[in-house]
């Protein structure tokens, strides 16, 4: 009889430094990544505005769309004679601009595939051309340290900014809603802001202290962000450019920025591995995505649907967000099914039929001193192997333990029960400093129920340092109760809130202009008179 005491089950709380926050509950909903593999370095990623599914990878001499469901390539644009680079759609999907090594601006037709305007001008290679917002230029950023402005229509040169860097011309980003203003960073550490309406061009000079690698605007046009070296820094554009912030948050030089949730979110991948998530209203990060290489180039879905980041060996990595799947909830009715399979397999091989089985009881480690006492019914002496200074600062969760086995027998009142004013104290101190947490918050309260019938048994006079100790008491209990009066209030000034932007949501105002269909774009001569010689 002895022997089938089992020991008290004290119950494994989660650490309190892992914190689960929103954010870390959504970004965790991320698939297990899919990869690709291509030959070389990835140099950009992008996905298409009109088609989500379509995301179009620059690598080496060739620029793919691929299909986000199928994993195929859906168009290959391979005229190319040298590397191509940064290849991105502009705002409506119709068109696709890459800079090559050769200093050619290349604008495709994302459905025929066809080079529709080839734009020639600059001496060295061109990694970065981005669209304006009125969708009718085009900005080229080259190594030959100039910036150029093409007119996507007739092909020709708008302005040309020769002299406003001193080193290769590699980032920039467009306003997104001024098509006249512009931003650039070169190798030499400096971020010119343009203005074309202005006589002159470049509007302000910073220095961002590092070669600058990516740039981008936030969706109001208000505040733009850059990276270089192993910071991230943020730009107020209304006051003057300046400086806002600065992030530094990757052990190694950061290549590449993204936008997320709806412009919410500011995303940013480096040579350390790692892809880490921003809140753009307070810049504190709030995830951080992990990968086996150096991560070169990143494109985010529209509404987070995946996160594609290319890696400096020329792997793909594509990781979905998942909506209703829950993988380890599937796990788990593997297992379930594969015990379950084994068991009955085992029934059916044995000959003899029997009623039921009963499993081997595994021997578990010795009793401890308090579940000695436990199985003795020495309520006094478990309670005070427990409440010794170690076990009380170091493993509460043992002491709350004891105590709610004790609650569950009835016999918390008598283990207190003609005890010195000493223990007394310290248990009340106990409840005082815990009674705030949420794991331990029932089982304490009604500790303190019971202590206070114990006390209101005892007709006697306590001492000064008793009364004090029970005040304590009352306090802690009051702010407990302030505490959650004010949560109650907060919340429902939250649903408030929500019930109203829900219901203004649905209000849809429908512009009262409507937009011109684009032309359809032919190809000019000189596209139609590029030969890509094979060799």
């Amino acid at each position: 009889m002895q022997n089938s005491f089992l020991p008290l089950n004290t119950r494994r709380f989660q650490q309190r430094s892992q914190v689960e926050t929103p954010d870390t509950v959504y970004w965790d909903r991320l698939a297990e990544p899919e990869i690709l593999k291509e030959h070389n370095t990835i140099d950009y990623l992008d996905f298409s505005p009109t088609d989500p599914d379509n995301f179009v990878v620059t690598c080496s001499v060739r620029v793919q769309i691929y299909n986000l469901v199928t994993m195929l390539v859906v168009n290959n644009l391979s005229r190319f004679q040298k590397t191509a680079y940064g290849a991105n759609f502009r705002q409506d999907g119709r068109l696709l601009a890459a800079g090559d090594e050769e200093g050619h601006v290349k604008l495709f037709d994302t459905t025929s595939r066809n080079i529709l305007r080839l734009f020639k001008g600059h001496t060295a290679p061109v990694h970065r051309t981005f669209f304006t917002a009125d969708k009718l230029q085009l900005a080229s950023f080259g190594d030959d340290k100039s910036v150029r402005l093409w007119d996507v229509a007739n092909e020709k040169v708008v302005q040309t900014y020769e002299d406003t860097h001193t080193d290769y011309v590699r980032a920039g980003a467009m306003h997104p809603q001024a098509g006249h203003m512009f931003v650039s960073g070169g190798y030499d550490g400096k971020i010119n802001l343009y203005d074309t309406r202005a006589e002159t061009a470049v509007q302000r000079t910073l220095d961002h202290g590092a070669p600058v690698e990516s740039m981008l605007f936030l969706p109001n046009g208000s505040i733009f962000v850059s990276a270089g070296g192993s910071q991230v820094r943020v730009w107020d554009l209304i006051s003057g450019c300046r400086l806002l912030t600065m992030m530094s948050q990757h052990h190694k030089t950061v290549t590449c920025l993204r936008l997320g949730s709806d412009g919410r979110r500011l995303l940013s991948g480096g040579l350390d591995r790692h892809v880490k998530i921003y809140d753009v209203s307070t810049y504190k990060t709030v995830k951080t995505l992990t990968y086996p290489n150096a991560v070169v180039s990143l494109a985010v879905a529209n509404g987070d649907q995946a996160v594609v980041a290319g890696m400096v060996d020329g792997l793909v990595s594509i990781r979905r967000m998942m909506v209703d799947s829950k993988p380890s909830h599937l796990k788990k009715i593997r297992a379930d099914s594969a015990r379950k399979y084994f068991t009955s397999k085992k029934r059916t091989n044995n000959t003899q039929e029997v009623d039921h089985t009963i499993k081997d009881r595994v021997k578990g480690p010795g009793l401890k001193y308090y579940d000695v006492h436990l199985r003795m019914f020495n309520h006094k002496k478990a309670l005070d192997d427990v409440m010794n200074a170690q076990k009380m600062g170091n493993q509460p969760e043992l002491v709350v333990a004891v105590i709610t086995d004790l609650l569950h027998r009835g016999s918390l009142g008598k283990a207190l029960t003609g005890r010195q004013e000493a223990v007394y104290v310290r248990f009340i101190d106990f409840i005082c400093n815990h009674l705030g947490e949420t794991r331990f918050m029932r089982p304490l309260m009604m500790a303190a129920r019971t202590v206070m019938d114990v006390f209101e048994e005892q007709l006697v006079a306590y001492s000064q340092k008793l009364m004090k100790a029970l005040q304590r008491l009352s306090l802690a209990m009051q702010e407990e109760v302030r505490l959650t009066a004010e949560l109650m209030r907060m919340k429902g000034a939250v649903d408030m809130l929500i019930g109203i932007s829900m219901d203004n949501s649905e209000v849809v105002h429908k512009p009262t202009y409507v937009e011109a269909k684009t032309p359809m774009m032919h190809p000019s001569e000189a596209a139609q008179n590029y030969v890509v010689l094979v060799e």
